[in-house]
């Protein structure tokens, strides 16, 4: 038996504004379901039943292929890396790895947004084309959407000595 499924077309557009015909998500959200599945016992088992992806098993996918790049130094604005510090210091507290992905996702296709800090010295065009190769290859291996579109937006750059508490504590007299 075959079965024949409609691609949903996402539009060119950031993820989110796209509205028509698909659902967009941050941290949380709905369900996508790929393959409608055939039933009965006359059919080859690895084609009964249906196969669902929780939207936010996208935005985890690919928060986790843009941190994998060299010069990305964080994720998120600079409200929610805020926000998403203190969580990461509160015992129990787990790092937030959608920080700074939005998604959009259709019945075969979805489209990425990412905020991103990079650090100092690397070249933002070329960081940004690694995680975008890295990102795509990664949700598609691992869900079998197409991804349609991966926009990054550099918000911060990490300079050396934000990081560094000994540079701030440094006085210019003795």
């Amino acid at each position: 038996m075959t079965t024949t499924q409609t691609a949903a077309t996402v539009p060119a557009t950031s993820a989110a504004s796209r509205t028509a015909g698909t659902k967009q998500v941050g941290s949380t959200g709905g369900t996508t379901t790929l393959g409608s599945g055939a039933t009965g016992a006359a059919e080859p088992a690895a084609t009964r039943g249906r196969t669902s992806i929780a939207d936010t098993v996208v935005v985890k996918i690919a928060g986790m292929a843009a941190r994998e790049i060299p010069g990305v130094h964080d994720m998120g604005g600079g409200l929610s890396r805020t926000l998403g510090a203190v969580r990461d210091r509160v015992p129990g507290g787990r790092p937030n790895v959608g920080r700074g992905v939005k998604v959009e996702v259709g019945e075969r296709q979805t489209a990425i947004d990412l905020d991103l800090v990079v650090e100092y010295g690397v070249a933002i065009t070329d960081v940004a084309h690694d995680v975008r190769e890295n990102v795509i290859a990664a949700v598609e291996r691992t869900t079998g959407l197409e991804v349609v579109e991966v926009n990054v937006t550099v918000n911060d750059v990490h300079l050396p000595e934000d990081g560094d508490e000994a540079a701030v504590s440094e006085t210019r007299v003795a």
